[in-house]
């Protein structure tokens, strides 16, 4: 199998350059977890070969993305969503639950603005910061996931 690399990407609130930052690094697949889906459409118009998924945000006004998507992708199932409708800014325990009942491998959320990375019971839980204004006292981040033949491995990288 070719190694396939995702990059998940969160709340970019408006700034256009966060996200022309992110498209600058190639991968096989993009999601976005909402917040900034405006930018996102333009991001669209000028990768129009490239393969972006997202969600709807908060912040998301008007938005026609669902709440919640599923991507089967490398025989990895990769459930996604904003996290607002899921309480992340208490705990990720609903996500984490929502995923095993699912047979989820990787769980992305964002909404906090904070890098997470959890790992039990065969389910990642990442949520990639914030591309634009985090609130962790770190720098604007993304979160990559490489699925290969030697299983997943998912890092944090500022932007």
């Amino acid at each position: 199998m070719k190694n396939i690399r995702i990059i998940a990407f969160s709340d970019t609130h408006g700034r256009k350059s966060a996200m022309y930052k992110i498209f600058e690094r190639q991968a096989d697949v993009y999601i976005f977890l909402g917040d900034g889906e405006r930018e996102l459409d333009e991001m669209r118009k000028l990768y129009p070969d490239r393969k972006i998924y997202n969600v709807k945000g908060n912040c998301d006004f008007g938005s026609m993305a669902p709440d919640i998507d599923l991507l089967s992708i490398g025989g990895k199932r990769i459930m996604f969503t904003h996290g607002h409708n899921h309480g992340v800014k208490y705990s990720t325990d609903r996500l984490f639950y929502l995923a095993l009942e699912n047979k989820i491998d990787v769980m992305l959320y964002g909404h906090t603005h904070c890098r997470d990375l959890q790992y039990d019971e065969g389910v990642y839980v990442i949520n990639p910061g914030s591309a634009s204004s985090p609130r962790d006292f770190k720098a604007p981040s993304y979160a990559y996931i490489d699925i290969t033949d030697n299983g997943i491995f998912c890092a944090h990288a500022e932007l």
